[in-house]
Parts: structure tokens; C-alpha cells; sequence
């Protein structure tokens, strides 16, 4: 079983409410269309009067029996009336359709306009973005206050009116991502792509996107599409080193092994100008692009089970065994390339624990005991009471043959322990830095009250901010959550003690 972490691709928006914009319709105020477009008929003309009385009238009753003569006098005129080629009359039951909240009706109307009336592309826009705003702000209220499926539906109706800019797709995709609707939250990540490739200030929208997508075809295997959007992507921002190891990735499980690990030296290579943590996500991606072990049981009972001479059940399980071959040396050149990646990091930031724990996991799948030692001591340096962290230090201590160590390590994450401490989130920023984790008491017997001190480091592991928290008595299979936060420039690591 390989055992490394790794970060859960997910999808991080800024969620932020928009602002009306600007010559958004005032309550109880006719807006003149800011285009030259004449009614040039009767009908027309009085489906406008009606549409200004209805949005003039403080009367909802006598507002709704305008709306309804609007209605009446516009679909006259395209139906009866022969101006089905008339801009007017579609961009006047447009604004009907808007004030009677017929979004797919709005939607429609303002393209016959508009194709019939370009000059009035910038005032349906406007349109269209004054009615995108507030549907837009209720998807965000619902998003904040945990409605998911009120705010899908608002951010539906929002993209049903305006696509000119991409955030209703984004914030719709995530949602869809968020509830495990992969493939329908695929659809308007493309579509959030597609949008933002038009207008350079949506380069970020862009790119969020067409990472996402690329994560979640290559989270359902589907490698063909993966690698073609890996690359859109790399069209877009190359020479991203984590994208480059996850195309990477994507072509060792295709079999195309070898352009797999020229790709992952050539990024390790520039190790000295790679950040550290996009060094640690590299090799994490190298890690999980070791393809699986081949299932080679149903091949072995054919040749065990096979009437035919010997000869022929040799070649069968020699078969078998070369296939074994080449997949363990796959594995170990990747394995190698995993473990390069994680110390050109830790070069960097010598002090991050999840570096160190997938060093340390890398070295066993490689059976590297000598390397793995001092990478497993200093991870429980920094790391002393998590049980994993204990153990894998024990397992390190009986790859060199250490018995005494091993027994003694492995005493400790079973039994003596007074308590497992899980750091679940470390969130480090220009000036502050932040851990969230878990401490669970594994015994069976009620726990001790004791202190738990964090220091935050910095790459050169020099104390930047200290912060600690009080754990409680916690009863048998007891837990307690914590949370500290602390400011401090150049925080990238921590460490913690007990006292």
C-alpha cells in the first residue's frame, strides 16, 4: 500500500458580492434605450407606452394589467403585425421579459435585437449585466450561507442572461465540483475557459479553469483528455512546474514512460529557480504517477491450470515475471525522480513536514534504508506525537537492523503516546501563518492535561512566532480540535513540542 500525502485538488474562489453597476434602472424610472432604435410602428410604439407606465406606476395591479398590455401589443406586432424584422419590438419585449422575470425570454429577445440591430449591442448588454448583478450576489449569499442547490439555481438563471464574463460559470462549476458532479461542473469550467480566453482581464479565470479541468479528467483517467488540456494549459502559462509533472503523470499511466521521466528531470533540474512548495507538489505528482501493479493472479492460474507440456508453463510464468520486471523498474525510476523532487525541496525549506513524510515514504517503497533514517528522525523532530510519523521512524530503525530502536518507537505510537496530534492544515502567508489539527487520545484510559507549543519557522529554520494551546483531560478516544494563528514574515514551517 503506498502511503504519502497529498494535496486534495479543489476549487478556491475569491467570492466577493458585485456592486449595481453603472445605469442600472432606478425603481419608478423609465430608462431610454441608449441606442438609435425607433419603434416604427403603432403596436411597437404602444408596447413602449405600456412598458414605461407599468415601470412609472406605484400600483403593482395596475403595473401587472400594463405588463399584460405590453405582452399583448409587442406579440401582436411580431406575429400579426409583421415585424418579426423590426429591432424594436424584440428589444422591447426583451425588457418586458426582464420585468417579468422571464430570464429565457429576456435572454432570447435581446439576440434577435441585437442581430438585427447592432448598434444596441452595448446598451443589451448593460441589460443583461443589470439583471446578471443581483442574481449573481444571491448566489454568492447562498454559497456563504451553505444553500448549495439555492445558489446553483441563482448562478443558472445569472449565466442564463449574460455570458460576457466568466465568474457565474466559475462559481457554478465549483459548486458542481464541490458536490461531486464532476463531469457537469467539467462542462462550465470549458465554459469559464472559453469565456476568459476573449478578454485578457480574465487571465486567472482562465487559468483556474483550465487547471481544474485538467485535474478532474485526469481524477476519472480519462488520460487523452487530461494531456490535451495539460497542454492547453501550458499554452497558457508555461513552464509550470506542477502541471508539467502532472502531464507528466498522465503520460507514464498512457505507457509513454520514457517522455514521463525526461520531463520530471527537466523540471528537478531547475530545482535552484523552482519554488519550495511547488517542488513538494512536483514530487508528489511524480509519486503518483507510478502506474498500478499489473494484476497478474487470473494470468498465474492459466499457467498453473495450462495441459500443456512444461516447456510451455515455464515461458508462460516467465511471462509473467517480465511483466513484474518491467513494472518494479518503472516504479523505481519514478520512485527515484519522486524522492529528487522532495530533497531539491527540502533544500529550500528544510523544516516542512509533509516534505519530510514523503521523503521518508518514498525511501520505503525504494527500500532505501540508509537515506531513509535521518529523514525519518528529522521528521519526528519537527512532528513528535503523530502516531504515523512514530512509526515510520520505527520502520526506518528495522531497515538498518536496530532492534531496540524499533521496539522503542513503536512502543511509543501504540501505547505510551499521551496523545496523537494531527496538523490537518498549515496555511503559511507573507506575514502570518496558520495550523489547524486535531489531538485524539488513543488509550483506553482518561488522558492528561498538558500544553502544546507550535514554532513557526522560517527556510532557514530560525523561530519567527510561537504560539501554544491547552489540551484538556481528554477521555478515551477523546479529541480536541485546534486552531492557532500568528503573525510573523517568512513563516514556511512548524514545529511543536510538549510541556
Amino acid at each position: 500500500m503506498r502511503m504519502i500525502r497529498s494535496e486534495v485538488v479543489g476549487v478556491l474562489v475569491a467570492v466577493v458580492a458585485l456592486a449595481q453597476p453603472a445605469g442600472a434602472q432606478q425603481s419608478n424610472r423609465w430608462a431610454v434605450p441608449k441606442c438609435d432604435i425607433k419603434p416604427g410602428h403603432f403596436l411597437v410604439n404602444s408596447g413602449l407606452l405600456y412598458l414605461k407606465n407599468a415601470t412609472e406606476t406605484k400600483f403593482e395591479d395596475q403595473r401587472q394589467k400594463d405588463l399584460t398590455a405590453a405582452r399583448g401589443a409587442l406579440t401582436q406586432a411580431l406575429t400579426t403585425g409583421s415585424q418579426e424584422k423590426n429591432p424594436a419590438a424584440w428589444y422591447y419585449l426583451a425588457r418586458y421579459y426582464v420585468m417579468a422575470q422571464d430570464l429565457t425570454g429576456a435572454d432570447s429577445a435581446f439576440q434577435r435585437a441585437e442581430t438585427l440591430k447592432a448598434d444596441c449591442a452595448d446598451d443589451i448588454r448593460g441589460w443583461r449585466r443589470n439583471v446578471w448583478v443581483p442574481l449573481l450576489n444571491a448566489g454568492i449569499a447562498g454559497w456563504q450561507a451553505n444553500n448549495t442547490d439555492s445558489a446553483i439555481a441563482s448562478f443558472r438563471r445569472a449565466n442564463a442572461i449574460f455570458q460576457a464574463e466568466p465568474v457565474g460559470f466559475k462559481y457554478l462549476a465549483s459548486l458542481l465540483y464541490n458536490t461531486g458532479q464532476l463531469d457537469s461542473a467539467a462542462v462550465y469550467f470549458r465554459r469559464t475557459a472559453d469565456i476568459s480566453a476573449k478578454d485578457t482581464a480574465f487571465r486567472q479565470d482562465r487559468r483556474d479553469a483550465l487547471y481544474n479541468l485538467a485535474r478532474i479528467r485526469h481524477s476519472q483517467k480519462r488520460w487523452a483528455d487530461a494531456e490535451a488540456l495539460y497542454r492547453e494549459y501550458l499554452g497558457v502559462v508555461p513552464n509550470d512546474p506542477e502541471v508539467m509533472a502532472s502531464l507528466g503523470s498522465v503520460w507514464s499511466q498512457m505507457g509513454q514512460r520514457d517522455s514521463a521521466y525526461a520531463l520530471y528531470r527537466r523540471i528537478i533540474a531547475q530545482g535552484d529557480t523552482v519554488a519550495a512548495m511547488s517542488l513538494f507538489r512536483v514530487g508528489v505528482e511524480i509519486f503518483q504517477g507510478v502506474p498500478e501493479e499489473p494484476d497478474t493472479a487470473a494470468a498465474g492460474r492459466t499457467c498453473r491450470g495450462a495441459r500443456a507440456a512444461a516447456a510451455r508453463i515455464r515461458a508462460c510464468r516467465d511471462s509473467l515475471a517480465s511483466v513484474m520486471r518491467e513494472y518494479e523498474a518503472a516504479a523505481i525510476v519514478t520512485y527515484r525522480l519522486a524522492s529528487q523532487a522532495f530533497t531539491a525541496g527540502l533544500k529550500a525549506n528544510p523544516f516542512y513536514r509533509d516534505g519530510l513524510y514523503n521523503l521518508v515514504n518514498t525511501y520505503l517503497q525504494l527500500n532505501d534504508s540508509t537515506a531513509m533514517l535521518p529523514v525519518a528522525q528529522r521528521l519526528v523532530s519537527v512532528d513528535p506525537m503523530n502516531r504515523m510519523s512514530l512509526r515510520l521512524l520505527a520502520f526506518a530503525h528495522q531497515r538498518v537492523g536496530r532492534v531496540d530502536s524499533t521496539l522503542h518507537y513503536l512502543r511509543m505510537a501504540d501505547s505510551t503516546l499521551a496523545a496523537d496530534v494531527t496538523v490537518s492544515q498549515f496555511d503559511p502567508q507573507d506575514q502570518s501563518g496558520e495550523v489547524k489539527g486535531l489531538v485524539t487520545n488513543l488509550r483506553s484510559a482518561p488522558g492528561q492535561p498538558f500544553k502544546l507549543v507550535f514554532e513557526f519557522l522560517n527556510a532557514k529554520g530560525d523561530v519567527v512566532a510561537t504560539q501554544s494551546t491547552d489540551v484538556t483531560a481528554l477521555p478515551p478516544q477523546g479529541t480536541q480540535a485546534f486552531e492557532l494563528k500568528v503573525i510573523g514574515a517568512g513563516i514556511q514551517a512548524w514545529r511543536y513540542r510538549k510541556e
